[in-house]
């Protein structure tokens, strides 16, 4: 195996080497780092913090779904920090499974890439099955089903455009979400201090009395905080997706670290701070009972239409997640055929970079994932949202493993880690640490009966994974290597000099 090449010198680019094969560019780099930081928030905040936040309150105790999710942001920061000086090292899209491909073996980045896009392909059918319920608050006389197709269109015209678009249009779509979030720590953070300046009623400085509850500080016990710090690392799902943007970035050795520092950053005070200001205002009896905590906190200081504009924010966070999923799904089955490891076709791209096939496929299928949803919810669709459940927890532990395992292979290649644009802090304990934590959450999960089918179906779905690769490819998993200029590559039927030699290299 060649050397890793200079990564000081990955500026924008990686240059094609047998260590690392991937191609120079392939799709246009046109997102900037508010871009990506927005992508991961977008990708994270969905309907979970909004609508789930109070039953993690009731299952943990208000000081303890505060640890878990501190605990969460804490593995979260593992595993970008990982994630930071590999998305460096191979700036193309779709990137986890190259990492992994590159840094541990072909077959288990060919298994990362399936769970994760198997992953955002069940999101995206359950994202617009709930955005349609909730319009009918507004619309009671549309049938949900037309809004799913709506919904569907509208994101595929977005994602279909540019990345640019994506990548803008996931921008605003964020914002939304946040200012919300924000909204709720500012005034809520008030009201704990009795300064309600909305309210008619203007109640008592309530502070923190609700943090004591009749069983103590901690009414579920650690088991409690336990297993709802495994609930929150899947909350904290998608904020990997700066790894899949990594491709379609400018300037990545400058954009990639400061977008993963910001998210991070942003993700803690967020979550922690919202969930902190609703276990104070909100009593720990109560939180589990309602619809959304959200919706409660911002009546109780006072914001006019509060159910309303809830419903509006949290129908925004849905189609936020399903934007950033149908993004990624489409990255990896591109990723995938330039692999040699799915369809040729899917590598096709429109002038404006845009895999389109590998976009058409991914959201036919997640409307597929929908219809099963609906006529076959105990068996087909139970089985896809109990692997894409475990997919999560998975495709981190890959993230770290392939960081582990190519920083040792970059020095003892006589790489020098001073050189590195980013460089993963307290190597090698932060990866191992990383993999140790996302272990022991998945054997936990063997213990929690809500989360268990999750190994039933995503272990076997991994050990199928493997052995299919290993029939259809080989241990070495050879593949065709495209040759691609630095222009990204267009439709070969829009562009008939598109089409390149092909030939055949050692995985």
């Amino acid at each position: 195996m060649s050397p890793l090449p200079e990564e000081s010198a990955l500026p924008n680019a990686l240059p094609h080497t047998t260590a690392t094969q991937v191609p120079l560019r392939r799709l246009q780099r046109s997102m900037d780092a508010r871009h990506l930081i927005m992508i991961a928030l977008g990708g994270v905040i969905g309907s979970g913090l909004f609508l789930s936040s109070g039953y993690t309150i009731s299952q943990a105790g208000p000081l303890g779904a505060i640890i878990a999710y501190l605990i969460g942001a804490f593995v979260v920061w593992l595993v970008m920090a990982c994630l930071g000086e590999l998305a460096l090292a191979y700036p193309v899209s779709g990137a986890f499974h190259i990492y992994a491909a590159r840094s541990i073996g072909p077959a288990t980045g060919f298994t990362t890439a399936w769970l994760y896009w198997l992953c955002w392909v069940v999101a995206l059918g359950s994202e617009f099955t709930a955005s349609g319920i909730l319009m009918q608050r507004w619309f009671p006389g549309v049938d949900v089903w037309v809004w799913c197709l709506i919904f569907a269109l509208a994101l595929f015209t977005i994602n279909a455009i540019s990345a640019r678009v994506f990548g803008e249009t996931e921008f605003w779509f964020s914002l939304i979400k946040v200012v919300a979030i924000v909204g709720l720590i500012v005034f809520g953070g008030m009201a704990i201090f009795g300064f309600t300046p909305l309210s008619t009623e203007h109640p008592a400085a309530p502070l923190f009395s609700n943090f004591v509850t009749p069983e103590g500080l901690f009414p579920g016990g650690v088991a409690g905080v336990v297993v709802t710090a495994l609930a929150v690392f899947y909350a904290f799902s998608g904020s990997e997706l700066i790894g899949v943007a990594a491709g379609e970035t400018k300037d990545p050795g400058k954009n990639i670290p400061k977008a993963i520092r910001s998210t991070v950053l942003r993700l803690l005070i967020l979550f922690v701070g919202s969930i902190t200001v609703i276990a104070a205002l909100l009593p720990y009896e109560d939180a589990g009972l309602t619809s959304s905590p959200f919706v409660d906190v911002f009546e109780y200081v006072g914001i006019p239409y509060a159910a309303d504009v809830m419903n509006f924010v949290i129908i925004t966070a849905l189609l936020s997640a399903g934007n950033s999923g149908l993004f990624s799904c489409a990255r990896m089955l591109f990723s995938l055929a330039e692999e040699g490891h799915a369809p040729r076709v899917l590598q096709r791209l429109t002038r404006r970079g845009i895999p389109l096939v590998a976009l058409t496929v991914s959201l036919a299928l997640g409307l597929v994932s929908l219809i099963s949803s609906v006529i076959a919810p105990q068996t087909v669709y139970l089985v896809l949202v109990s692997i894409a459940g475990f997919a999560v927890v998975a495709v981190w532990m890959s993230i770290v493993a392939s960081q582990f395992f190519h920083r040792r292979r970059f020095v003892r290649e006589g790489g020098d880690i001073t050189t590195l644009p980013y460089r993963t802090p307290l190597y090698p304990v932060l990866p191992i640490l990383a993999f140790v934590l996302l272990s022991i959450s998945l054997v936990a999960i063997a213990f929690d009966p809500n989360q268990v089918a999750a190994l039933y179906f995503g272990v076997p779905f991994v050990g199928l994974c493997y052995l299919y690769f290993w029939w259809r490819y080989g241990r070495r998993g050879a593949r065709p290597v495209v040759a691609v200029s630095e222009e990204a590559a267009v439709d070969e039927a829009d562009d008939p000099v598109a089409e390149e030699p092909v030939r055949q290299s050692r995985g």
